[in-house]
């Protein structure tokens, strides 16, 4: 997983997978979906993140056990 912040677009996006985008849907007004071929979400891009996200330069990552 890949997680990207770009300041001059405010754009946040995470990529799930390496896997070729196929299809491309904005399920919500500035949220935006990748799909591979099989159907599977491989892709997310927030637009204007910082107004959506506390802080989009930030991240927290966990696991579980």
């Amino acid at each position: 997983m890949k997680v990207t912040y770009d300041s001059e677009v405010d754009v946040l996006r995470v990529l799930f997978s390496d896997a070729r985008i196929q299809e491309t849907d904005e399920d919500k007004p500035g949220v935006i979906l990748d799909y591979d071929a099989a159907g599977n979400v491989v892709g997310l891009e927030i637009l204007n993140a910082s107004q959506r996200v506390d802080n989009p330069r930030a991240m927290n990552y966990a696991m579980t056990a």
